[in-house]
Parts: C-alpha cells; sequence; structure tokens
C-alpha cells in the first residue's frame, strides 16, 4: 500500500479523518500541527495544502484534503473495515449525515473560533461569537433529535458518520463553549461514550492529548 501520512491539529477538525484511519487498522504516520503558532501557513505545509488548512492526507504525493471527501474516500479504501453503509439508502443517509454536520455544525463554530473571517470591525466580533454560539447550540439540538433512537448514526451499524459526530461533540463540551454535554443533549452523550469504548478512538485520542469523552 503506498505510505500515507496525515496532517492533524490537536482537537480540530482533523480528528474525525484521524479515527476513521485508525478503524483500518493500515499503517500511516501522522504529522501534527500547531494551529496557534501558525504551522498551517508555513510554506513547508502550504507545499502540502496550499489552502493552509487541516486535515491532509497525503498518499505517496497524492494529496486530498476536505474531511468529508477524506472520510468517504478512507471508507471506501478499506471495505473490508465496513466503514461505508452498503444499501444505496443508507449511503444517501451517510451522505445526508455528512453534508449536515460539515455545512451547518463547522461553520457555526468557525463563526466563535473564527470571528475575524466574518467582519474585519473587532467591535463586532463578539457578536458574531454570541450568535455562533446559540445557532451551534441550536444545530445540536436537531443532532440529539436524530441520534435519540441511540446507537450508530447509520442504519444501526458503525461508519465513518460517527467519528465525525464525536468531532462536533467534542466542540460542544470544549472551552470555546463549554456545554453541558450530558445535560442538554444526553443521546449524543451516549454515542460520544460508546465511541470511548472503541480501541481506534482511544489510539486517536491518546495521540492527540484529547480526554476520552466520559
Amino acid at each position: 500500500m503506498t505510505a500515507r501520512t496525515l496532517y492533524y491539529a490537536r482537537g480540530a477538525c482533523s480528528l474525525a479523518s484521524h479515527i476513521a484511519l485508525e478503524e483500518t487498522g493500515a499503517p500511516f504516520e501522522t504529522v501534527r500541527l500547531n494551529l496557534q503558532a501558525g504551522d498551517q501557513r508555513a510554506p513547508v505545509y502550504l507545499a502540502v495544502n496550499e489552502r493552509g488548512r487541516v486535515p491532509a492526507l497525503d498518499e505517496g504525493g497524492w494529496v486530498l484534503t476536505e474531511n468529508t471527501a477524506l472520510l468517504r474516500h478512507i471508507a471506501r479504501a478499506h471495505p473490508e473495515a465496513g466503514l461505508w453503509p452498503e444499501s444505496l439508502r443508507d449511503q444517501a443517509v451517510a451522505d445526508e449525515w455528512l453534508g449536515w454536520l460539515s455545512t451547518n455544525h463547522h461553520p457555526a463554530y468557525a463563526h466563535i473560533r473564527r470571528a475575524e473571517r466574518y467582519s474585519a470591525d473587532e467591535a463586532a466580533h463578539p457578536g458574531i461569537r454570541a450568535k455562533g454560539a446559540d445557532t451551534f447550540g441550536d444545530l445540536c439540538t436537531m443532532t440529539e433529535v436524530r441520534l435519540s433512537n441511540g446507537g450508530w448514526a447509520v442504519g444501526g451499524r458503525y461508519s465513518v458518520v460517527d467519528p465525525y459526530l464525536l468531532l462536533f461533540w467534542t466542540w460542544g463540551r470544549g472551552p470555546a463553549l463549554g456545554f453541558d454535554m450530558a445535560e442538554r443533549f444526553p443521546a449524543w452523550t451516549a454515542h460520544a461514550r460508546a465511541m470511548a469504548e472503541r480501541p481506534a478512538v482511544q489510539r486517536a485520542f491518546a495521540r492527540e492529548g484529547l480526554p476520552l469523552p466520559a
């Protein structure tokens, strides 16, 4: 197999792809970027991903970016791992989930962490962050409803959607938001705790130095 290198940052959206790679059991290397130090803008990384963001997956010089693309690629490259649904309808639901999370939760969180992207007026930043937090909370409520039947996200079987869900759960509990996830979103928290029992999740969290859901 072609050598693989995942470029990631601690606790960033790359966590989802990090877990998915661990789930395959295939060998890969990692390069950790410090976003606060500006590693993503260094020429050595821009030569890998000119967009200056994580994740990026280098397979022998062929580079793929964007989390949802990585998740689909990893799953399809390893059908034996069972990370992508089999039926057409479950595949459609998986795509629906990936689209929902990437185009809703992620931009809302960016308003909290990257207010400068949305206004050059620093006086406007607190309002942008506050609205982003409210929106993220509303989106989490909608996701909670979808997970209220319990189990994995798609067809009762584990898939790459589940690591992506776990990512946004960790952001909800993180310092930028500080949500009491167990109180506000018990079904999603049950999902996160089930994820924490998986060895692949444990390995990825240990490498990134993150506390497991509890």
